[in-house]
């Protein structure tokens, strides 16, 4: 009858759901088991200890409002027969200026400079901060896809005490922008988690050595950055010429068990998307693409040699970022409250061209490595109010080229628990590179137009649990460094800066790092 038959459908709906949960047990824990985690956990204490030398201030000297157009001051300097002509109008923007300044002899440029320069000088001083603490979580994951094709991710968080206001306060380094490229990388006040690498691999392709890998690249801390914090490569690319976050792609051929070539293609700057372009009719600026031969000429335990070429193409003037300024920097006035800015690029400044290799050994307790980096711009003739590629705003753009050397010993005693080493880089003047990622609390220590030593100690306590105490010493010859805007300005010689720069740095960085 009706009652039994719907006994029997309730009893028979119960063993399908019973079926089901058991079915669905195991196939939870195949997917949950496909997943490898790991990752690691760091406390961090830095101290700092920097000088500002003396300079001229390039905001304070005001000759322009870029807002409002040339100041009356400046017309009336140059109504000053010993200063020139008065060639210009109240009201004319930078590109007006620009154009009638090029006409001007230096005398007339530096006579004007030298009117103006006494009311904004900065003398030397120092900057202080005894101690302050961070902390950094990094989560990774490991999954087998299927045959041959593998997905790796890294979630990171990055935070200073006391600090989440998501936002810092621009200080003239380029590291206090928060970029696309930082944004796990480096303490960007903000406690939220990003993705610092999530990429797939497909190998063997065609049963061939070749292989292809698509995402966020892993493109941080690779050789020989990896040695001073006793971990294992942390990126493809040599971490000296190149190290910032980007997506893109990778085609690589596995030559040997010892040699791997790889051909590289990421985007720095997507230039038509989330910035308003469809509300100009002049069109927007070109992205910037990243481009990069890799190559691992020899991989062994004892012998490690890399070779790299890479290309940035059509650089604008600053990629977009979050910051707050303390003045506005296109009037030199205080800025009406701590309000985050969105800074957009305006101009395409040109292509930079990337070379470096790297040879590093170990022999016995020994590792050390040499490495050389080696830079050339191809300028367009673009100059905005904050200058050119390696030109100041009113300077006519040309071909620059600079290097960097760095080196670095390090020796491991009996145990392998207890490691010292000393670490030596040097950038020349025009010195550039790509290394805004660099995990360095002061400024990227691999960026600096000057020298940098470092020594440290790492101690094992337990195997996944290291302690590591270094101190660095800055000394920096010219302005800029990790900024291709701006002539670069010698700081021994009273300099005119845009925003100050350090002339020389102490740091003391202390660490306690738990592996998981």
């Amino acid at each position: 009858d009706y009652g039994e038959l719907k006994e029997e459908v309730l009893t028979l709906r119960e063993d399908i759901d019973d079926l089901d949960d058991r079915v669905m047990a195991p196939e939870k824990h195949a997917v949950v088991d496909g997943i490898e985690w790991g990752g690691d956990f760091r406390f961090q204490v830095h101290s700092v200890n920097a000088q500002v030398p003396s300079h001229i201030s390039g905001l304070g000297v005001g000759l322009v409002n870029w807002e409002n157009g040339i100041q009356p001051q400046m017309i009336a300097m140059l109504e000053d027969d010993s200063q020139g002509p008065p060639l210009l109008k109240p009201g004319w923007g930078f590109a007006d200026l620009k154009q009638v300044v090029q006409g001007f002899s230096p005398q007339q440029i530096e006579g004007l400079l030298g009117s103006l320069a006494p009311n904004a000088v900065v003398p030397s001083y120092s900057y202080d901060d005894d101690i302050l603490r961070t902390t950094r979580l990094r989560l990774e994951m490991n999954a087998k896809v299927a045959e041959d094709v593998s997905f790796y991710g890294r979630l990171a968080m990055y935070k200073v005490w006391g600090d989440s206001t998501g936002t810092q306060v621009f200080n003239g380094q380029p590291t206090s922008i928060n970029w696309d490229g930082t944004q796990s990388t480096y303490p960007n006040s903000d406690d939220s988690l990003h993705l610092d690498r999530g990429y797939f691999t497909w190998s063997n392709i065609a049963d061939s050595d070749a292989f292809l890998s698509v995402g966020r690249r892993p493109s941080t801390n690779g050789v020989p950055l990896n040695f001073r914090n006793d971990e294992a490569r942390g990126g493809t690319p040599m971490g000296s010429v190149f190290n910032y976050q980007f997506d893109g792609i990778t085609v690589g051929y596995n030559l040997s068990d010892e040699s791997t070539l790889r051909l590289c293609y990421g985007v720095g700057y997507e230039s038509a998307w989330g910035n308003g372009t469809q509300l100009k009719p002049e069109g927007g600026l070109d992205d910037t693409i990243f481009y990069g031969l890799v190559w691992d000429a020899i991989d062994t335990p004892s012998m490690y040699v890399h070779l790299i070429a890479a290309r940035a193409e059509d650089i604008s003037d600053g990629f977009p970022g979050m910051t707050v300024m303390p003045v506005n920097p296109v009037t030199g006035e205080p800025s009406p409250g701590p309000v985050p800015i969105r800074y957009e690029p305006n101009g395409t400044v040109g292509n930079i061209d990337l070379f470096g290799f790297v040879v590093a050994r170990n022999d016995g307790p020994f590792d050390y490595f040499l490495s050389y980096g080696y830079m050339k711009s191809d300028p367009t003739d673009y100059t905005g109010p904050f200058g050119g590629m390696f030109t100041d705003p009113f300077g006519v753009t040309e071909s620059q080229s600079g290097d960097m050397y760095y080196a670095g010993v390090r020796y491991s005693f009996d145990n392998a628990k207890t490691k010292i080493g000393l670490e030596y880089n040097k950038g020349s003047e025009y010195w550039f590179n790509f290394a805004q990622s660099e995990d360095d609390y002061l400024s990227p220590k691999t960026s600096t137009r000057g020298d940098v030593w470092e020594a440290y100690l790492t101690h094992r306590i337990r195997n996944r649990f290291l302690f590591k105490l270094s101190y660095m010493d800055y000394t920096y010859d010219y302005s800029g460094s990790g900024w291709l805007l701006g002539a670069p300005q010698d700081l021994s010689s009273m300099p005119m800066l845009g925003f100050p720069t350090y002339d020389g740095a102490k740091v003391w960085n202390l660490s306690l790092t738990a592996g998981f």
